[in-house]
Protein backbone atom coordinates (compact mmCIF):
# COMPACT_ATOMS: atom_id res chain seq x y z
CA UNK A 1 0.00 0.00 0.00
CA UNK A 2 1.27 3.62 -0.83
CA UNK A 3 1.27 5.75 1.96
CA UNK A 4 1.40 9.58 1.12
CA UNK A 5 4.60 11.15 1.24
CA UNK A 6 5.42 14.10 3.61
CA UNK A 7 5.65 17.18 1.05
CA UNK A 8 9.45 18.11 2.29
CA UNK A 9 10.68 14.38 0.90
CA UNK A 10 8.91 15.10 -2.43
CA UNK A 11 9.51 18.46 -2.89
CA UNK A 12 13.85 17.50 -1.88
CA UNK A 13 13.60 13.95 -4.20
CA UNK A 14 11.76 16.18 -7.58
CA UNK A 15 14.21 18.73 -7.13
CA UNK A 16 17.65 16.59 -7.15
CA UNK A 17 18.95 14.27 -10.12
CA UNK A 18 21.96 12.52 -8.64
CA UNK A 19 21.60 9.51 -6.02
CA UNK A 20 24.23 7.40 -5.01
CA UNK A 21 23.00 3.53 -5.18
CA UNK A 22 24.35 1.07 -2.68
CA UNK A 23 24.25 -2.48 -3.67
CA UNK A 24 25.92 -5.94 -2.65
CA UNK A 25 27.51 -8.73 -4.87
CA UNK A 26 29.51 -12.18 -4.38
CA UNK A 27 32.55 -9.34 -3.79
CA UNK A 28 31.08 -7.17 -1.40
CA UNK A 29 29.48 -3.92 -1.18
CA UNK A 30 29.40 -1.59 -4.06
CA UNK A 31 28.20 2.23 -4.75
CA UNK A 32 27.47 4.28 -7.93
CA UNK A 33 26.56 7.79 -8.80
CA UNK A 34 23.22 7.93 -10.79
CA UNK A 35 21.11 10.56 -12.80
CA UNK A 36 17.56 10.08 -11.53
CA UNK A 37 14.22 11.48 -12.04
CA UNK A 38 11.45 10.82 -9.48
CA UNK A 39 7.63 9.95 -10.08
CA UNK A 40 5.38 10.88 -7.02
CA UNK A 41 2.39 8.78 -8.29
CA UNK A 42 4.25 5.57 -7.73
CA UNK A 43 7.35 7.13 -5.30
CA UNK A 44 9.95 5.89 -7.36
CA UNK A 45 13.29 6.85 -8.80
CA UNK A 46 13.67 5.68 -12.69
CA UNK A 47 17.32 5.53 -13.65
CA UNK A 48 19.20 4.78 -16.54
CA UNK A 49 22.54 2.00 -16.19
CA UNK A 50 24.10 -0.26 -19.01
CA UNK A 51 23.79 -4.16 -18.30
CA UNK A 52 27.25 -4.83 -17.66
CA UNK A 53 28.09 -2.20 -14.64
CA UNK A 54 28.63 -3.71 -11.38
CA UNK A 55 25.41 -2.15 -9.72
CA UNK A 56 23.32 -3.35 -12.04
CA UNK A 57 24.75 -7.08 -12.15
CA UNK A 58 24.20 -6.87 -8.37
CA UNK A 59 20.46 -5.58 -8.33
CA UNK A 60 19.76 -8.63 -10.35
CA UNK A 61 20.88 -10.93 -7.78
CA UNK A 62 19.75 -8.95 -4.89
CA UNK A 63 16.96 -5.96 -5.35
CA UNK A 64 17.44 -4.82 -1.92
CA UNK A 65 18.86 -1.75 -2.35
CA UNK A 66 20.00 1.41 -0.31
CA UNK A 67 20.93 4.90 -1.18
CA UNK A 68 21.66 8.54 -0.68
CA UNK A 69 20.54 11.95 -1.86
CA UNK A 70 22.83 15.19 -0.50
CA UNK A 71 23.37 18.38 -0.74
CA UNK A 72 27.11 19.28 -0.58
CA UNK A 73 27.77 22.57 2.57
CA UNK A 74 29.60 23.16 4.83
CA UNK A 75 27.37 24.73 6.79
CA UNK A 76 25.91 22.22 9.18
CA UNK A 77 22.43 24.25 9.55
CA UNK A 78 21.72 23.84 5.91
CA UNK A 79 22.41 19.91 5.60
CA UNK A 80 19.53 18.24 4.00
CA UNK A 81 19.72 14.75 2.27
CA UNK A 82 17.76 11.42 2.25
CA UNK A 83 18.67 8.12 3.05
CA UNK A 84 16.64 5.52 1.33
CA UNK A 85 16.02 1.86 0.63
CA UNK A 86 14.28 0.58 -2.18
CA UNK A 87 13.47 -2.71 -4.33
CA UNK A 88 15.47 -2.40 -7.90
CA UNK A 89 13.47 -3.70 -10.77
CA UNK A 90 13.97 -3.54 -14.64
CA UNK A 91 11.05 -1.18 -15.83
CA UNK A 92 8.39 -3.44 -17.61
CA UNK A 93 7.90 -4.03 -21.27
CA UNK A 94 4.77 -2.59 -21.17
CA UNK A 95 6.18 0.87 -19.64
CA UNK A 96 9.33 1.19 -21.12
CA UNK A 97 8.04 3.69 -23.74
CA UNK A 98 6.07 6.00 -21.73
CA UNK A 99 9.53 5.82 -18.94
CA UNK A 100 12.05 6.26 -21.41
CA UNK A 101 10.43 9.84 -22.69
CA UNK A 102 9.76 10.83 -18.97
CA UNK A 103 13.76 9.97 -18.55
CA UNK A 104 15.16 11.84 -21.69
CA UNK A 105 12.40 14.92 -20.76
CA UNK A 106 14.85 14.93 -17.67
CA UNK A 107 18.07 14.26 -19.27
CA UNK A 108 17.73 14.88 -23.34
CA UNK A 109 21.36 13.61 -23.45
CA UNK A 110 19.94 10.30 -22.74
CA UNK A 111 18.14 10.17 -26.10
CA UNK A 112 21.87 9.34 -27.24
CA UNK A 113 22.30 5.97 -24.85
CA UNK A 114 20.92 2.92 -25.38
CA UNK A 115 20.53 1.34 -22.09
CA UNK A 116 17.76 -0.56 -19.81
CA UNK A 117 15.90 1.77 -17.47
CA UNK A 118 15.39 0.67 -13.40
CA UNK A 119 12.58 1.52 -11.42
CA UNK A 120 13.77 1.98 -7.62
CA UNK A 121 10.44 1.27 -5.92
CA UNK A 122 11.49 3.59 -2.31
CA UNK A 123 10.23 1.42 0.57
CA UNK A 124 11.41 3.52 3.56
CA UNK A 125 13.14 7.37 3.60
CA UNK A 126 14.82 9.33 6.31
CA UNK A 127 15.18 12.89 5.23
CA UNK A 128 17.15 14.75 7.40
CA UNK A 129 16.32 18.97 7.17
CA UNK A 130 18.82 21.25 9.18
CA UNK A 131 16.73 24.03 7.46
CA UNK A 132 13.92 23.64 9.97
CA UNK A 133 16.13 22.99 12.90
CA UNK A 134 19.30 20.82 13.95
CA UNK A 135 18.56 17.09 13.59
CA UNK A 136 15.03 17.65 12.14
CA UNK A 137 14.20 14.24 10.72
CA UNK A 138 11.14 13.49 8.21
CA UNK A 139 9.81 10.04 7.75
CA UNK A 140 7.97 7.51 5.29
CA UNK A 141 7.29 4.22 4.62
CA UNK A 142 5.79 2.55 1.87
CA UNK A 143 3.52 -0.01 4.17
CA UNK A 144 1.45 1.03 6.56
CA UNK A 145 1.82 -1.68 8.82
CA UNK A 146 5.83 -1.02 9.33
CA UNK A 147 6.59 -3.95 7.15
CA UNK A 148 8.62 -4.28 4.17
CA UNK A 149 8.58 -7.11 0.97
CA UNK A 150 10.13 -7.39 -1.94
Amino acid sequence: MLVEMPRPISQYLQQHHVLTLATVDTDGVWCASCFYYFDSASASCYLMTADDSRHTQAMLERPQIAGTIADQTRNVAKIQGIQFSAIAKRVSAADVEAITHQYCEHFPIARLKSAPLWQLELQTIKMTDNLLGFGKKHHWQRLDDCTISA
